[in-house]
């Protein structure tokens, strides 16, 4: 067997949450997007990256590796799983005003095909369904350069109005 290695940094995430409390989320999910502030340590270790942000719509790219496979052969269905989390959640959260954060108390995934290092480039597109003053629903969607679906999921957050 050959062994393998991968390393990663990332920046200390502590000062852009600050930001939350001064920014809405639309505004501090754009200021990701435009490299004005880095990206959370997830999306680094995950290799995810968000590509676009409007009020209720979200989209993540991700890139599985090798790294991210499980004992049969393909990516563990927790990565994808982290993709869908990320742009449903954001997609929330791109609704939210200044100071409001939010927290996933569900999440329902369909996972209709295998994904494997093969499969390349996938997109994942977040749209909130309901924004409300204490819950946020959301719905996502993965497909490869080719619009193939590989997965789908559905989300209830919680949202806090003040949490600065």
């Amino acid at each position: 067997m050959t062994d393998r290695s991968r390393s990663y940094s990332w920046q200390d995430p502590r000062p852009v949450w600050q930001s939350i409390g001064v920014m809405s989320g639309l505004e501090f999910l754009r200021r990701e997007i435009r490299g004005e502030a880095p990206p959370p340590p997830i999306c680094i270790s995950m290799r995810y990256e968000l590509t676009a942000a409007d009020a209720g719509h979200v989209v993540y790219t991700g890139i599985p590796g090798e790294d991210h496979y499980n004992a049969v052969g393909g990516v563990q269905g927790g990565w994808i799983t982290g993709l869908l989390d990320a742009a449903i959640g954001s997609a929330v959260f791109s609704t939210l005003p200044a100071g409001a954060r939010y927290t996933t108390l569900e999440l329902k995934i369909n996972f209709v095909r295998p994904v494997t290092v093969e499969t390349g480039k996938l997109r994942c597109v977040g749209q909130a369904i309901h924004e409300g003053r204490r819950v946020g629903t959301a719905e996502g969607r993965v497909y490869d350069a080719s619009d193939k679906l590989y997965a789908h999921a559905s989300t209830t957050c919680m949202i806090f109005a003040d949490a600065s």
